[in-house]
């Protein structure tokens, strides 16, 4: 059985924070071995969510009901990236991989549909669709960056020069999708342009050195000319792309965030979110026990992080993975049972959580039924990009 909706308790907490506690309305143990989430991603009209597990399988449910549809099963190694189509085609799902391949999924029938293969001797830690003509899909891979034609699935160009350890992002850059940026394990962020035919000599606009390995990347600002950064050593810094200058610089992140709240310390931090709304800008951390909080962050003069404004607790029992925040999501969902967002971890499991106004701020909703034997021990480093 895919999905288990789960009767909860409610049980007061010894801490008396001013932060926003959320409920947990139900939780997913998506495999029964010991198998963990990747990654989860929305659909453009929420109506279907995809997760990415360590099985190399991806699987599909409903974000507003926890309903399982099916699975797309196919790659032979570790599902690296899983991105939805756009609205032309709803329907299909990206992922790749350390087979080397990105694969499109139709997730009407969970066929794959077509395969774009970089050699059998590659991977690919991520990709991103764009392009002048928006008939670009671009990879990440070892120490290279590919581009193919999405349409005849042709290679017209590979960068091999501008990095030398893996590219574990690539994003063309949102109102400007001529532009390219790449990450990787060697410090290193390049931005290129690709119009015409791509080349570095004369591609290659930028490059911003941040000095560690770079886990994951993403814009925030007006005009997405600003970009978050988180490495691999839980540092955070935030720059301005354009201009390559850096804006804000937390290297002891973790020990900021840990400071401004009672509850564990803040191992790790998982992803950022930001708001264009209120230009409200998120570090969401996390501890090993499985417990989460929204850090705001401060980027513009003296950088702060604050105490978090959100709080997960009693939902994960291990390391968390991946965060979707769908508070904003269409459904029927009445003002009193409106979802927050779902996580998913390396216990295995996908957790819906409640942005219930109306409960009290200092209570969490804790299921009896979460109690279940800890994970094993992992023997590889949760960072490692494959």
């Amino acid at each position: 059985m895919e999905a288990t909706e789960m009767e909860v308790e409610e049980h007061p907490l010894p801490n008396s924070n001013s932060f926003k506690r959320f409920g947990l309305k139900n939780s997913i143990q998506t495999n029964f071995g010991d198998d963990y989430v990747f990654q989860i991603a929305p659909k453009d009209d929420w109506t279907l969510m995809a997760v990415s597990l360590s099985t190399n399988a991806a699987k599909l449910y409903s974000p507003s009901t926890g309903q399982y549809h099916g699975e797309c099963k196919g790659h032979s190694a570790t599902i690296n990236h899983i991105s939805f189509s756009g609205p032309s085609t709803p329907h299909v799902l990206h992922s790749c991989s350390s087979d080397g391949t990105i694969r499109a999924w139709d997730t009407r029938t969970f066929n794959q549909v077509s395969c774009i293969s970089a050699g059998p001797s590659q991977e690919i830690f991520s990709f991103s669709f764009g392009g002048p003509g928006d008939n670009l899909v671009a990879a990440g891979c070892k120490s290279q960056i590919l581009f193919w034609d999405w349409r005849n699935k042709k290679q017209v160009a590979c960068l091999e020069d501008s990095h030398v350890e893996d590219v574990t992002q690539v994003h063309f850059v949102p109102d400007r999708q001529n532009k390219l940026l790449s990450a990787s394990v060697d410090g290193l962020i390049c931005i290129f342009e690709t119009e015409g035919d791509i080349n570095e000599d004369d591609h290659l606009e930028s490059v911003i050195n941040v000095g560690t390995s770079i886990g994951k990347v993403g814009f925030l600002g007006e005009t997405y000319q600003k970009l978050w950064c988180l490495t691999h050593i839980e540092t955070l810094s935030v720059w301005d792309w354009k201009d390559a200058r850096i804006e804000a610089n937390f290297q002891d992140a973790r020990s900021l965030a840990s400071d401004s709240w009672t509850l564990d310390h803040v191992d790790y931090f998982i992803d950022c979110h930001y708001s264009g709304k209120d230009e409200r800008f998120w570090a969401i951390g996390g501890t090993n026990a499985g417990t989460l909080g929204y850090f705001p962050v401060n980027y513009k003069g003296v950088g702060a992080i604050g105490p978090p404004e959100a709080v997960f607790e009693g939902g994960h029992t291990g390391v968390v993975r991946s965060v979707l925040p769908i508070s904003g999501m269409r459904g029927g969902h009445t003002p009193s049972q409106g979802v927050f967002g779902w996580t998913g971890g390396e216990d295995g499991r996908l957790c819906c959580w409640l942005s219930d106004e109306s409960s009290e701020p200092n209570r969490s909703w804790i299921s009896s039924e979460l109690v279940m034997k800890s994970p094993k021990t992992r023997g590889r480093n949760r960072h490692h990009p494959y």
